[in-house]
């Protein structure tokens, strides 16, 4: 007798948007990492992507958008039920709160299985208490069969704040791709502009939309009062701001008014970050808020020690004196006596970077994230 094939299920993930973030990087990586031969996939944008649609390498992945209109727009959730009949996914994946309500038309499409995924708050609800948005988070805990937080801090959030079994929560990490993060023998210097070359700079940088709720205002604040409080490191450090976004007017004006704009590089958004960590010496991310950062272990895996503010699930990413230092957020002088104390002890750079580095092989791959994926998928479907 013949084999039939086996039935591969179809995985939906559903984003509000596929574009440049840490939230959709981490849906990408796990759709090309995850064994072809395991699983399919399907990715619906409420509203639409950009070119990091791209990043996709598996041709058979399709991606669909419902063109959500701002506001209320009750008819996308039609839309959305009408794509799930069709498609008929084994396996609905929500994730955070813009993209929860597809819950709803996923039960009513018949989808048995369904995750909602939590990565992280928004500037309107830094700390989770929004009373509007946690009744929508309880409306619809019924009908989540599991949730997956990134976090430690975003599991215990779910438990206490919105009333979650704690039997059905999956917590997991994010991890990173540890062969396209790597330690640099030198540094990539052509990537950088010819005034950033010179070996004798300390290139402090940060990578992330620039966003009210990832707070590069407080980075930048911290880099002037450094310098215009230790005058004699001016020709010895410089500031490389990669990615671009709302704050990008704001930032610039204060440079400018602190006549600084020689000292600060505004790198805009690139496809070329691995290669630009190489070239940093120090990373920073100065976040009001964060699950699980896909830039900070981004910059572990390069071998870069990590200032993040003392938030979110930074904490259990940075090791305070070990892989780096936690710093109060929005606190400026903070975090510059910090960057004064790499410039002064550079010996760190180096001890810092190479134990970031170990705990990402140990703890944040790639490989370990996917793993923990297909097991939690693996569970609900037997289920």
């Amino acid at each position: 007798m013949t084999n039939l094939p086996q039935h591969k299920p179809l995985i939906a993930h559903v984003l509000f948007r596929l574009g440049t973030g840490g939230l959709e990087n981490g849906v990408v990586n796990l759709i090309n990492t995850m064994p072809t031969e395991k699983f399919r996939h399907a990715v619906i944008c409420m509203t639409d992507y950009t070119h990091f649609r791209d990043r996709i390498t598996n041709n058979d992945v399709q991606v669909y958008c419902l063109h959500k209109k701002p506001g209320q727009d009750f008819a996308v959730y039609v839309r959305l039920w009408k794509l799930l009949r069709k498609i008929k996914p084994d396996i609905l994946h929500t994730r955070n709160l813009s993209a929860l309500e597809a819950q709803l038309p996923a039960f009513f499409a018949g989808i048995k299985h369904r995750i909602h995924g939590e990565h992280g708050r928004d500037i309107d609800d830094v700390e989770g208490t929004n009373k509007r948005y946690v009744l929508l988070r309880q409306l619809f805990r019924p009908l989540i069969a599991r949730y997956i937080p990134m976090s430690k801090d975003l599991e215990s959030w779910l438990i206490k704040q919105i009333n979650v079994p704690a039997r059905k929560i999956s917590q997991l990490y994010n991890g990173v791709d540890l062969s396209r993060f790597k330690i640099s023998a030198s540094k990539p210097v052509n990537v950088l502009p010819e005034h950033l070359r010179s070996p004798e700079l300390l290139l402090i940088g940060t990578v992330g939309r620039l966003d009210p709720v990832k707070d590069q205002t407080t980075l930048v604040q911290a880099f002037i009062y450094l310098v215009e409080t230790n005058p004699l490191v001016r020709n010895k450090v410089r500031l490389v701001i990669v990615g671009s976004g709302v704050l990008e007017a704001t930032l610039k004006k204060l440079i400018h008014d602190a006549g600084m704009n020689d000292l600060i590089w505004f790198a805009g958004e690139r496809s070329n970050v691995a290669e630009l960590m190489q070239a940093l010496d120090l990373f920073v991310l100065p976040s009001i808020n964060e699950g699980i950062s896909n830039t900070i272990l981004e910059a572990m895996a390069t071998q870069l020690p990590v200032i993040a503010t003392n938030v979110g699930g930074n904490p259990e990413l940075v090791i305070d004196n070990q892989t780096g230092y936690l710093v109060p957020k929005q606190n400026p002088r903070a975090m510059a006596a910090v960057f004064k104390h790499y410039l002064d002890n550079q010996d760190l750079l180096l001890t810092h970077g190479k134990a970031g580095r170990a705990r990402c092989e140990s703890t944040f791959s790639l490989t370990r994230m996917v793993d923990d994926y297909m097991n939690v998928y693996d569970q609900i479907l037997e289920q």
